[in-house]
């Protein structure tokens, strides 16, 4: 497996493109993305455990009941939530979208992102669309990360090739997300696209299984949006023999999948709202997988610890205590606790007790970019990775006027 360039256009017959069609008000941010497949194509996604859910997620439900669709149409700006014609607007898009694109509106998939309350008006999407569609190029990956980004400050794709059956097959997606990000999906968009051929229900079993190790393991500030979903699409261009079952190829298509989707969470967490680091937090020896998640995602949620990782504060404690309340059957008294960065390793706590250690190496090292949060819980062989950013002024300056 290699990283390769080209985003969601990566793998052969996809090609999308972003403008700016008047949603939003600065005109130099697009506002509207387009995905498109050359032909049909295999197609799963997950949706925000949230019970409050955007127009536009219910309407992609029902469009790949069947497992398939063609296109992606996404809107930033606007999230199409509580609104009273927010389905009319959704299925609106996906009509105006496939009347474009010459193909069926129940084969498109159509998400929005933005804020939450406020009607979404059709007719700036209605006047930019044949632009967008004219615009669609196989080099049109940036533009469309571009075109569903909100609060986000750096556009996110990646792509790999890998091999199926001696093919060589392609994996590329694009992801917005920076705030309103928790467990459980995230405001978080993800679009996946591949070559490969494989069957929806084994497209929707790989999806739904890779999630509960990455997106499920993002958060960036507690809050469970109501417009997230990861969607994909395969489109079998790539010739390979198709995925019907598991064994040695669809083990090789999760390899693939997990490599984007796990860049795409570190891509999300390091850009969280006002962020200026990465955490990844690792569990080691815990006694089963449970275990190691629920106590990865309680030490990446606690705002105490992410508040002192913004002022490079060592102050181990903080893991201590994300441990003990997380509900974990956690013998605390077995727990070691370590930093990292490229600036070294301190280890700051042994068996659930403070060890001496240097404030200065410890400083330096949570002073990076990116910071690891060592937890070892000594009781197992189970393990698990979470991702989050730390906690600064500027997350509150960024919501605190986020919709005026």
């Amino acid at each position: 497996m290699k990283l390769i360039s080209g985003g969601v256009c990566a793998a052969q017959g996809f090609t999308a493109g972003g403008i700016h069609c008047g949603i939003r008000k600065n005109h130099e941010k697009k506002d509207l993305a387009l995905i498109l497949s050359a032909v049909p194509a295999s197609a799963a996604a997950v949706y925000t455990t949230n019970l409050v859910k955007g127009a536009p997620l219910l309407v992609t439900k029902e469009h790949i009941a069947d497992g398939v669709a063609q296109a992606v149409i996404c809107n930033s700006g606007n999230a199409n939530t509580c609104n009273a014609d927010g389905i009319e607007i959704a299925e609106k898009m996906c009509d105006l979208t496939a009347a474009q694109l010459g193909i069926r509106a129940e084969d498109v998939i159509v998400a929005s992102t933005g804020v939450i309350g406020q009607k979404l008006d059709i007719a700036p999407i209605a006047a930019g669309l044949p632009e967008l569609a004219a615009g669609l190029s196989a080099e049109g990956s940036p533009a469309a990360a571009a075109g569903i980004m909100t609060t986000d400050t750096a556009l996110k794709e990646i792509a790999v090739e890998f091999e199926l059956g001696g093919v060589a097959c392609r994996l590329g997606g694009i992801a917005k997300g920076s705030g309103m990000i928790h467990p459980n999906m995230a405001t978080m968009l993800v679009f996946l696209t591949t070559d490969a051929a494989i069957a929806p229900n084994m497209l929707k079993k790989a999806l739904s299984t890779d999630i509960q190790s990455t997106f499920n393991m993002l958060s960036i500030d507690g809050d469970t949006s109501t417009n997230d979903m990861v969607a994909v699409l395969a489109n079998g261009m790539a010739g390979n023999p198709e995925i019907t079952a598991e064994g040695e190829d669809f083990s090789a298509f999760m390899r693939a999948l997990n490599t984007v989707t796990v860049a795409l969470c570190r891509m999300i967490a390091g850009d969280g709202e006002g962020a200026t680091k990465l955490l990844e937090c690792k569990v080691s020896g815990a006694p089963d997988l449970d275990t190691a998640r629920t106590v990865a995602k309680s030490v990446v949620c606690s705002s105490l610890l992410k508040a002192a990782m913004f002022g490079a504060d060592a102050n181990w404690g903080r893991v201590l205590c994300a441990i003990g309340y997380s509900g974990a059957d956690v013998d605390v008294n077995k727990v070691d606790v370590a930093f990292k960065s490229n600036k070294g390793i301190v280890p700051v706590c042994k068996d659930g007790a403070g060890i001496d250690f240097s404030e200065d190496a410890a400083k330096k090292i949570l002073l990076e970019r990116e910071i690891e949060i060592l937890v070892g819980l000594n009781a197992g062989t189970a393990e698990s990775t979470a991702w989050g950013c730390d906690l600064t002024y500027d997350y509150v300056r960024i919501n605190g006027d986020y919709r005026t």
